[in-house]
């Protein structure tokens, strides 16, 4: 009695994403994690980016110098003061603005990881109604705009709650956090998901012929394979994400994008000043996020098995 609880199991692995398709290899080990058999080119944005050559940040350089000088016919204020007025600004952008937005990145990536691990696992469970959810929550936000996804999470959430008479005060940047990584959940959910069907199915029949639980067979054979396939696609979310945080800008949230309007603002509002001050922030978010895509494009190539 106690054999057949512990393999009812069994009697619904049918139904279990992955498991009952049929290996399109011979080979009973480690394939490649083609994310295009799963879905679009989720390389898409990071392939491009790392197309770019070395000296792009040197043309934006050039463009961010010479666009001044061609407005000096309409002002006096030419290429000397705005680089004299983007020095004076560049540490305060640099510390309190877009230090701010990594740590927002890096704040709604991790909520977004945890919370898009436990999606994905979900969207491959013995219980079909439980995928159905994991499938309806992941096409929900994965296919909403990210703005519109953050008003939604800025009016629904309370500027304060009240527990046991103490008022806590939940700041727009935490709303921001939350709101960018709900989109970001519903993409590593379907990374886990597509790396675990690209798991041939011989393996999993190959642990249930060794008697292993189902529980076995995810923690200790699956999900240790598609860890490294799930490297290079959440390094490309996460370059993705980075991009994505000046969005919280039209949400008041004091980030370098803000910070720079503002700091134009108390430069008279000089039309020279666009181009050095946000092609500042524009140099900023490349030099952090071109290596990311660099090291996204070489892991892909390392991880990769040639067939």
């Amino acid at each position: 009695m106690g054999e057949s609880n512990d393999y009812s199991w069994l009697q619904r692995m049918n139904r279990i994403p992955g498991v009952n398709s049929k290996p399109n290899s011979n080979m009973p080990v480690l394939k490649p994690y083609d994310i295009k058999k799963y879905g679009p080119d989720g390389y898409l944005f990071t392939r491009w980016l790392a197309s770019m050559p070395w000296w792009t940040p040197l043309l934006i350089f050039i463009i961010m110098a010479i666009w001044p000088t061609l407005s000096q016919a309409k002002s006096s204020f030419g290429t000397v003061e705005a680089f004299e007025a983007l020095w004076r600004w560049m540490p305060f952008l640099l510390k309190s603005g877009f230090f701010f937005n990594v740590l927002i990145s890096v704040l709604a990536m991790t909520i977004g990881t945890i919370a898009g691990i436990a999606l994905g696992l979900a969207q491959v469970s013995i219980y079909s109604w439980i995928r159905a959810i994991a499938w309806f929550l992941t096409q929900s936000f994965r296919n909403s705009p990210w703005l519109v996804l953050l008003f939604i999470v800025l009016l629904a959430f309370p500027f304060e709650v009240h527990i046991f008479g103490t008022i806590i005060r939940i700041p727009d940047w935490i709303k921001g956090v939350i709101g960018l990584s709900l989109p970001v959940m519903a993409n590593i959910s379907e990374v886990v998901r597509g790396a675990i069907k690209s798991v041939p199915a011989s393996q999993w029949e190959a642990a249930e012929s060794l008697a292993f639980s189902r529980h076995q067979i995810l923690w200790q054979i699956i999900l240790p394979q598609c860890f490294k396939r799930m490297l290079p696609p959440w390094m490309n979310w996460y370059a993705i994400l980075t991009m994505a945080t000046p969005l919280c800008s039209l949400l008041g949230i004091e980030e370098i994008i803000t910070l720079s309007r503002q700091a134009m603002e108390s430069e008279d509002n000089h039309p020279e000043l666009l181009v050095p001050f946000f092609g500042f922030s524009l140099l900023l978010f490349f030099a952090y996020c071109y290596p990311i895509a660099r090291l996204t494009m070489r892991l892909e190539r390392k991880f990769a098995v040639k067939l």
